[in-house]
């Protein structure tokens, strides 16, 4: 008999942190995966005191499939006796809207329904169905886009309210699990796409680096992520304290864009790795674009920056350089604009 629903069970339980009596909001697409994901919850559900939403989303993107899965993950819903939400979103005229890939427009849109739902339903978490492959796949790709320590440290079990009780488990796996026990999922056509990126890793370039340089390529990957994570999980810390040293909010009579000051001599004291995240940190904070230039600026206009002087970064986001402190305001708000703070 299988281990996988006793690792699952603990998993759950103590990683992803879900407690008794949760509600939580799962994602299923009808892949094996999701489907898997769905049978092992319904699984502890009474024994853990679950109260279950399923959310399937249909992308807009394979219109001869999703009408079958749908059917799919509602018929599995109705055999649990669990609420069902359908949702359509338009992915392709999103993609085009916003200047994103088709992968990155899914993934957002795909997180906003179930967080709709989430708030909606007043659930504790949503939980989706990422496993040990995936993970892998994702650090590859990370680090193939030059991402920071933060980045190839890969996902967490549990990150906010999204949780992934499969994430240490591999799909072979999941696959014998499935045909054990019979359970019927769908097969997604665009998963041998090979115009996304994904779909090159995980069909070109992984089984590339397995044949010619590691067959435990796979394992190492992970096992490096998890000890990325295990630091970043420090380095958060540190940097939320030094943080709260660093910068405050300007109190203002009245209602206008935030402005927020960062302390020169406190800031430059510290080590630069603390330097460059907490003005990541602040740079998000104020809704800007945190890239590698933009950080680097800021740190080099604290440390040497002429009193008066100024930073023009994204959206209209201006950085006044004064002797004891970095002023980081919209003075025309979220816009563009060709204005300086100092005559």
């Amino acid at each position: 008999m299988s281990f996988l629903p006793f690792q699952f069970r603990e998993v759950l339980t103590t990683t992803c942190a879900v407690s008794q009596g949760d509600s939580l909001v799962v994602a299923v697409s009808g892949g094996p995966d999701s489907m898997a994901l769905l049978h092992l919850l319904a699984g502890v559900q009474q024994q853990l005191d679950l109260e279950l939403v399923v959310v399937w989303v249909d992308h807009g993107l394979r219109p001869l499939e999703t009408e079958a899965e749908g059917r799919v993950v509602q018929n599995a819903a109705k055999q649990f006796n669990l609420p069902f939400i359908a949702s359509f979103v338009d992915v392709p005229s999103f993609a085009r809207e916003q200047h994103l890939s088709v992968e990155h427009a899914a993934r957002d849109l795909r997180y906003h329904v179930l967080r709709k739902v989430l708030h909606e339903k007043k659930a504790d978490s949503i939980v989706v169905a990422h496993t040990a492959d995936d993970q892998t796949e994702e650090i590859l790709i990370r680090l193939l886009r030059g991402s920071g320590r933060k980045g190839i440290s890969g996902m967490r079990a549990r990150s906010g309210d999204i949780v992934r009780p499969l994430l240490f488990t591999e799909k072979q796996r999941i696959l014998d699990w499935l045909a054990e026990q019979r359970i019927f999922y769908c097969q997604d056509s665009s998963n041998t796409d090979l115009k996304f990126t994904r779909n090159r890793v995980r069909h070109e370039l992984l089984p590339f680096l397995e044949e010619k340089f590691d067959a435990g390529i796979r394992q190492s990957l992970r096992k490096s992520g998890d000890s990325l994570a295990t630091d970043e999980a420090l380095l958060e810390e540190l940097t939320e304290e030094a943080f709260g040293r660093v910068v405050r909010k300007v109190e203002q009579a009245q209602e206008a864009e935030s402005v927020m000051r960062l302390t020169r001599q406190p800031f430059i004291s510290l080590h630069p790795a603390l330097q460059r995240r907490i003005v990541e940190q602040l740079l998000w904070q104020l809704g800007a674009r945190a890239s590698y230039g933009h950080i680097m600026s800021v740190c080099r206009a604290a440390a040497t920056g002429r009193n008066k002087s100024e930073l023009h970064l994204s959206k209209g986001l201006r950085v006044g350089v004064f002797r004891e402190y970095l002023e980081f305001s919209y003075p025309a708000g979220h816009t563009s604009w060709r204005g300086r703070l100092f005559a």
